[in-house]
This record gives C-alpha cells, sequence and structure tokens, in this order.
C-alpha cells in the first residue's frame, strides 16, 4: 500500500465534501462560524420533520405555524451577531 497516496485520497474526498455541505468546515473556521452552522443545519432538520414539529407545537402550547415560524427566524443569527474581528495591526 501506498501511505501518500492513501492520505491525498482521504484529503480530496474531504476537499470535495467541504465544497459541497459549508457545515462540514475547514482549517480556517472558527467557532462562532461552527456554532451559526450546526444551529441553523439543526433548524432546518426540525423544519423538514413534520413529526419533531407536532411535538414541538404540543410542547410550547404553540401552533405548528408559529413553531415554523420562530424557526425560520432562529436561522437569521441562531447565536447572535458575529464577534468582533480582531485588527490585523
Amino acid at each position: 500500500m501506498n501511505p501518500m497516496g492513501d492520505r491525498y485520497n482521504i484529503y480530496s474526498q474531504l476537499e470535495h465534501l467541504q465544497s459541497k455541505c459549508i457545515g462540514t468546515g475547514h482549517a480556517d473556521t472558527t467557532k462562532f462560524e461552527w456554532m451559526v452552522n450546526q444551529h441553523r443545519d439543526s433548524c432546518s432538520s426540525y423544519l423538514g420533520h413534520p413529526d419533531l414539529l407536532n411535538y414541538f407545537a404540543i410542547a410550547e402550547n404553540e401552533s405548528k405555524a408559529r413553531i415554523k415560524f420562530n424557526l425560520m427566524e432562529k436561522m437569521l443569527q441562531p447565536c447572535g451577531p458575529p464577534p468582533d474581528k480582531p485588527d490585523d495591526n
């Protein structure tokens, strides 16, 4: 076996996955970006599963439409505003 070939193959597969799916992250992904991706992915999963929406609606005593609206709103800034970027001076 060629360990360098295997390493290149794994790297190219990871690179392909990262180009297709934003949420997989990369070497320069910040903690905040990673958390935003996780929260948005969770909200979109909840929206795509009607049984979970029913469960949330019953648990929160809200209509399914209100739960959908709240989840969509939460996807805008799920972790609050982004942190200030440090100066590169």
